[in-house]
This record gives C-alpha cells, structure tokens and sequence, in this order.
C-alpha cells in the first residue's frame, strides 16, 4: 500500500493507505465543510485539477460534475498523488480583449472576446467578466468550443444597470476583461444522441441555448431538438433568420418564435414561450430540458416539465436574475 501525496493550494499532505482523503484533511487541520460521511450530503465536494478521481468517490453527482472532475472527500481513496481546488471556483483565471461588437436588437448586443489563455468550457455555461474597477458581471457563453479562446455573449442593455450600460456604450474594441473560471451546469451533456431535447429561453435566455444547440448538433444529436425562444413583442426577439436557417439544414432542429403581446404575427407563435412549449409537447419522459431566462419563466417550466413527465436530474436551468427593475 502506498502513501498518496494531496496538493491543495499551497499545502501538501499525505493520504495514508485505506484513509479517506477527507480524514487527511481534517487531520492537517485544513478547514473543509463536512456533514454525513457517507456521500449523501455532498458538503465536501471537492475538485481534481489533474486526472479524474477515483470513480467510487463520484457516487452521487450530477453527470456535469463527473465531467469537470469533482469528487466527495469523505468518499475517495487515491488512487495516485492528486491536485486538488475546493469546490468553489478561483475568481479569476485569465484576461481578454474584445474583438467584437454587434446589435441583436435594440436591447441586447452581441459581445465577442478572446481570452490571453484557452478556457475548458462547455458551451452553456457561464464566466464572470470584470472590468478594471472591479464591477463585475455574469454572462453566459454563447458559442461552442470549436471557437477555442474566443468567447461570444449576449449582453441585455438594462435601465440602470452599471455594467451593461457601460459595454454597451464605453466598452470599446481592443479594451481588456478579466475572465472567470467557466462555471454552471447547464451545457449540452454528450452521450446520449438519441434522447430528445426541450429548450426554454426568454430574452438573452437564447444565448446560451443557441451555444448548447450548435455544440449538440455539431455533435451529431440524433434526437429532436426542440426549441422555443419568447419575447413579449418583436422587438425583443432576435437571431430568427439564423435559427429558422439552422431548422432547413437539420430536419430534428424545430424553432418556435413566441410573442406574447402586440399584434397577432403570422410567423410566430402567439404566447408566452413556455406555454407555448408544453401546450404543444404533453408527454416529456425521456426528454431532456434546458430552461434559461427569466426566474419566473424557469421556475414554472421547471415544475410543468417535471409534471409532463421529464425526470429532474434531466432538467437544466439557468435563471437570469438581474439587479435592475428592468429584467428579460
């Protein structure tokens, strides 16, 4: 039996044969939040920065935490020396110049950066970017990996809001962001191509939709891919060409633009986006389901789509909730 060396931050301990990492830990005194011992409280998550962990010690989590390597202390036994983060992301891992800019639509501007360093992200997920003073915002990404370290985004311009007011107006090509880690849960999740997919958004909800879409038909998806994207008028809707485009190249991508007050449209579904969505699908056991926008939207979506049948580990959210009184 061997000795494993664990380097967490700038410490490095020693994991004894049959002793869980956790016990390690707290026996070098290094603070780390404990509960049940047994996997099923999941407080002392942590994160392998390089290789995977041992399987047994991935009892338990979400698929998405599986592919971004963490693990329950309480649960491992190295295998072999290990580099470990908490389960809390760094702050800040790398810098970027804005190499775009480009209205969507009166409101929401698409944003383009390339990052100084390549990011490992899923497209879905979100980064954090701070500006030299320190404000900070979160943003979604837009596009997938194929793009390696340029980033796209789709920045809402909100009434009072600091940081969205100042990109659209100060923010200027060739200025620098800081950048995040990539976090969040909500990315396309490989592996199973024929299962079926239902995508909620509202307002800038689309962008990381559209992200998870082009990676899961890049990809090859095989299942139906659902999409339904709402605005209250047209104004509020945007990208409707390039998806109706993308729905005459993929015979299982389906697009539905919904509008939910004004004139009546005959190109668009008349409704909010997700009435629209589970009054035409009834029956999602099976389906996965990837809400994003409003919080209002996502937590109602998220109880009919549970209701229709979709188990809640295949349920995706991510609501945008905003400082501002003016939201998507």
């Amino acid at each position: 039996m061997t000795v494993r060396k664990i380097k967490l931050d700038e410490q490095t301990v020693l994991c004894q044969p049959d002793e869980p990492l956790l016990d390690s830990l707290l026996r070098e005194n290094i603070e780390i939040s404990h509960g049940c011992r047994q996997g099923a409280c999941q407080s002392c998550m942590l994160r392998s920065l390089k290789g995977k962990p041992p399987a047994e010690a991935q009892h338990g989590l979400k698929e998405g935490l599986k592919r971004q390597n963490y693990f329950l202390a309480c649960l491992c036994y190295p295998q072999q020396d290990m580099e470990i983060a908490y389960s809390h992301h760094r702050d800040y891992v790398t810098y970027a110049t804005v190499k775009a800019k480009q209205m969507l639509n009166p409101e929401i501007m698409q944003l383009v950066i390339e990052t100084d360093e390549g990011l490992d992200y899923y497209a879905g997920q979100f980064v954090n970017l701070k500006r030299e003073d320190g404000l900070t915002r979160s943003y979604s990404i837009a596009n997938h990996r194929m793009h390696g370290r340029q980033l796209s985004f789709h920045v809402r311009r909100l009434s009072g809001g600091q940081f969205s007011e100042w990109a659209h107006q100060e923010l200027q090509v060739g200025d620098r962001l800081a950048v995040s880690e990539p976090q969040g849960l909500c990315y396309y999740q490989p592996g199973q191509p024929e299962q079926n997919l239902l995508l909620i958004g509202t307002g800038s909800g689309l962008a990381p939709l559209a992200g998870i879409i082009s990676e899961a038909l890049h990809d090859g998806h095989r299942g139906d891919i659902h999409l339904y994207h709402g605005s209250s008028d047209l104004n509020g809707l945007y990208w409707v060409e390039e998806m109706r485009s993308l729905q005459q190249r993929y015979a299982n991508f389906h697009y539905t633009p919904c509008i939910s007050r004004g004139e009546p449209n005959p190109d668009k579904a008349r409704g909010r986006a997700h009435e629209v969505a589970f009054k035409d699908l009834t029956a999602l056991k099976g389906w996965r389901v990837y809400l994003c926008g409003h919080p209002d939207m996502v937590a109602a979506s998220k109880r009919q789509a549970f209701m229709a049948g979709a188990s809640l580990s295949d349920i995706y959210a991510d609501a945008f909730h905003v400082a501002s009184s003016s939201v998507d």
